[in-house]
This record gives C-alpha cells, sequence and structure tokens, in this order.
C-alpha cells in the first residue's frame, strides 16, 4: 500500500474506510489544528487480514497519539470496524524495521527479564488462553525513570523521597502520598521508583495500577466472581503502586476494598506508594478512614516548576528527541525562553510544545526562529482563556452556583447539580484545549459521550434561557480574567 495521508485513500480498502471515518470524528473533538500536527501524516498499513497498523510519521508523533488519543482511537476503530480487526500503533521507522510477515519483535537478547508489572488482566475464567494485545500498554511506562527526571526547587523533596523508596531504604514513611497539579511529575516518580525499586530487588513483587484500572479490574473480578484472586494478588506485593487515587473519589465499593488493600499491606509491612491531584485532606469525596490513612504516612505536595525548572525540562527533553532523530540538540536560547515563559501551566503542555516544533522541522529546530517558532504554535497559542484548567473551570463554577467542587465531579443526578456540571463541561469544551474524553476524566471519570451530550444541552438550552445565557457570560468572564 503506497504511503501518504488517509483521508484521500478512504475507498481503497475497508481498513481505510474505517480509519477515515474514525479521523472525521478526532478531527472534530482534537480539532484541525491538534489533529492535523499529530495524526494528519499517519498513515495506515494492513500487516495481516487480522492485524492493522496505524504507523505514525516520527516517534515523537507516535508518543503523542499513545499519549493524548490512543485509547479515543481504540475505541472508534472498535465501534467502526465490523470485521474486528486489532489495531497497533507504530512509528514509520519501527514498521520498516519489520518483515512483512513478521507479527512481533523478538525480546532483544539482552534485555532484561520481565518484572511483575501485575495488570491483573487474567482473572477471568478464560484466563488460560492467549489474551489479546491491548491496544494500550498496561504497568510502567519505560520513558519515565529517575534519570530523565529534571528536580528543581519544586520537586525535591518528592524526588528524593521517591529515590529512597526506590532503593528499599529503611526509615520509610507509608502510605506515601505525590500530589500536585496535572502534568508535573507526579506519574513520572511513581514510575521511576517503580523501576528502581524492581532493580534494587528483583526478588520482591512490584504491582503497578492506575485507579482507573483497580476500579475497573475489582468491578470485573466482582462480576466474575473472583475476588479473592484480585485480593490476593494484590496484597502479596511488597510494593503497591496506584496513580491518580482520586479517581475512586464517590466510588464506595472501590474505596472500600482500597481501604482494606491499603491496611493489610500496611500492617504486613508492605509499602504503598499513591498519587493524586490534591492532597488527600482535600479530597472530600473519599471515604473518610480512606482519607485519614492517606494523611498518616508521608504526604509530598508537588509544586509548579519555576522558570529555571522549566528551562531545564525543556533542555533535557530536546536531548532525548535529538538523540531520537539523530541530530544536535540545539536551540536559539530565545525560542526555549519563549517556550518556557509561555507554557507554565503543565510540564506536559510545555514538552508538548517542544514536541510540535520538532515533529513539524526535525533538525531544523536549531535554526528555528521566534517568529517560526510562534507562528507553528499559534493554534496552540490563541487567547489567554486557553490557559485556563478544567480544575479552576470547576471551582469558578461550583463556587457560583454554591455548590462544592466535588459535587461536580460526583455522581449526583439532581438537577441542581447536573446542570452545573454540564455547565462546567461546556466551558471547559470552548475554553480549553482538552479533548472530551479528557474533559470527561476530569470530571469523575465519565466518557465522552456524557460531555458530549452535555455540551451539546447547554448549546440548546442558552438560545432559550436567558438566565442561563447571563450566567455563561458571568462565568466566562470570570475565567478570562
Amino acid at each position: 500500500m503506497a504511503s501518504g495521508g488517509l483521508a484521500d485513500r478512504a475507498a481503497d480498502t475497508p481498513a481505510i474506510a474505517v480509519w477515515a471515518k474514525a479521523c472525521q470524528t478526532l478531527k472534530r473533538e482534537l480539532g484541525e489544528a491538534t489533529f492535523g500536527s499529530w495524526l494528519g501524516h499517519a498513515a495506515l498499513r494492513e500487516r495481516s487480514e487480522r492485524e492493522v497498523c496505524l504507523v505514525a510519521a516520527t516517534g515523537v508523533a507516535r508518543d503523542w497519539i499513545r499519549r493524548h488519543a490512543w485509547r479515543r482511537i481504540g475505541e472508534l476503530w472498535a465501534e467502526n470496524d465490523p470485521q474486528g480487526r486489532a489495531l497497533d500503533l507504530k512509528s514509520k521507522m519501527e514498521f520498516e524495521a519489520l518483515a512483512p510477515a513478521e507479527t512481533a519483535p523478538p525480546p532483544a537478547a539482552n534485555a532484561p527479564p520481565a518484572p511483575v508489572l501485575t495488570v491483573l488482566e487474567n482473572l477471568a475464567p478464560s484466563a488460560a488462553a492467549a489474551p489479546a494485545r491491548p491496544a494500550r500498554p498496561s504497568g510502567l511506562q519505560e520513558r519515565f525513570a529517575f534519570d530523565n527526571f529534571v528536580p528543581g526547587p519544586a520537586n525535591e523533596f518528592a524526588f528524593a523521597v521517591a529515590k529512597r523508596v526506590g532503593a528499599w531504604a529503611d526509615g520509610h514513611f507509608n502510605p506515601v502520598v505525590f500530589h500536585g497539579p496535572y502534568g508535573f511529575g507526579k506519574t513520572h516518580l511513581l514510575n521511576a521508583l517503580g523501576w528502581e525499586a524492581m532493580r534494587t530487588a528483583p526478588e520482591k513483587k512490584v504491582v503497578y495500577l492506575t485507579a482507573e484500572k483497580f476500579t475497573q479490574t475489582f468491578v470485573k473480578a466482582v462480576q466474575d466472581r473472583q475476588t479473592a484472586a484480585f485480593k490476593d494478588e494484590l496484597r502479596d506485593a511488597d510494593l503497591l503502586l496506584i496513580d491518580d487515587v482520586h479517581f475512586v473519589a464517590g466510588k464506595a465499593s472501590t474505596q472500600e476494598e482500597l481501604f482494606h488493600t491499603l491496611i493489610s499491606l500496611v500492617q504486613d509491612g508492605r509499602r504503598v506508594v499513591m498519587t493524586a491531584d490534591r492532597p488527600p485532606h482535600e479530597l472530600s469525596d473519599l471515604e473518610p478512614r480512606l482519607r485519614s490513612h492517606l494523611q498518616a504516612g508521608l504526604v509530598c505536595g508537588i509544586e509548579p516548576a519555576d522558570r529555571d525548572l522549566r528551562m531545564g525540562i525543556l533542555e533535557r527533553k530536546l536531548a532525548v528527541l535529538a538523540r531520537q532523530g539523530g541530530f544536535t540538540p540545539a536551540a536559539r536560547p530565545e525560542v526555549l525562553q519563549f517556550l518556557a515563559d509561555r507554557f507554565t501551566d503543565s510540564v506536559r503542555e510545555l514538552e508538548g510544545a517542544l514536541n510540535t516544533l520538532v515533529a513539524r522541522v526535525g533538525a531544523e529546530v536549531a535554526h528555528l526562529t521566534l517568529d517560526e517558532a510562534q507562528a507553528i504554535l499559534r493554534p496552540h497559542l490563541a487567547a489567554p482563556e486557553r490557559r485556563v484548567t478544567v480544575d479552576q473551570i470547576q471551582k469558578v463554577v461550583a463556587e457560583h452556583y454554591g455548590l462544592k467542587q466535588a459535587d461536580l465531579l460526583s455522581e449526583r443526578r439532581a438537577r441542581a447539580v447536573a446542570r452545573p456540571r454540564q455547565t462546567a463541561m461546556w466551558i471547559a469544551k470552548q475554553i480549553t484545549t482538552r479533548s472530551l474524553p479528557d474533559i470527561g476524566r476530569r470530571f469523575g471519570g465519565r466518557d465522552h459521550t456524557t460531555v458530549l451530550h452535555a455540551v451539546r444541552r447547554i448549546e440548546s438550552l442558552k438560545a432559550e434561557d436567558p438566565n442561563l445565557a447571563r450566567d455563561l457570560d458571568v462565568l466566562l468572564r470570570k475565567l478570562r480574567g
């Protein structure tokens, strides 16, 4: 199959027709600019009758797709492909390195033994059969290590604690909770200490789960009557890592199970580390006993990165991209300073801006002028309101309607809560760059269809309800400053 864009060749094969249909939705949800930067140059390849591969133009583009869009792509592919074919993701270089008949590369001869990264995928009675490759890899992420974490005043205490935990040092507080704004290194530290713990003591059992995965697997275990196996698997861990524990807020049975798992491990001298977007005492929707035990350990805050730290992060990230792309890690100082001063809300957004520049110009990034960099990033800059976070929107909307922020994340369906929640979702879609699935995850783990319904509902109501239109105007003015 010839290489090139996808939309122009939608009729070539049924697989490409499926992808073209998915692209229409992705363009609408991500926006034309974001879609064009990261997915517009991707190509679909059929490796066999049952396996199709989405080939990203570069490794940088592949990583962005996997982090920000892969889950949604998997959903759209499953919805639109009647043949149920497996969809893989590779960079162009990776794909071209594979022999046509090859289905999976063999493990490298010098690769370390597979660590115990239990994700509890095989609790169902049919687990003896080989499981299908997941659309998104589970477990620890290899790209997160202590070596590529940039410490600074905002995170140095959390960094030091993570290194002690990873080294199995004595005097360990239990549990440890890392908390801080979205995109400032909590997941990086959690993954890094997991890898370090396995390297230091390979005989010990390390279990890593996102809170979302914990919830999904627990529910499945209950449905399949496999709760005993679920409990044994977790409570046999020497080190349990739970990412984004705030996700379980409002989920009573999941919190109950997590509480008993925590108590069991701590009493047995096992170690537990979790991350959250807020300190435990602010997680008002957590069951009080669970919240109390999280507060009883060591709570480490990670503050927003200062300018020097942001510059250090950019330099480290540029070195990584240059090594991957085979070019000299150089950029004009004014370009890096512009990125550090403009993208202050999240390290992920900061790195994403640099990714965009490198993906567009490659080795020529060293010669990129400030004007050229600003032109490339213009769709990501836009007006100041684009920098408002979903968290800020939730706080402002909750205050306006006399609610708590936790109410907007809860399962409550009373109109007094549901309408403000829909309003906050509508605003998030209007003035942030977050996709519908991403917005849904920040409203208590809801799916994209719920957000889409909210956006359409508010759009319809504001034309006929002057009070709602007035509320929206007031809220938008508050958020835009």
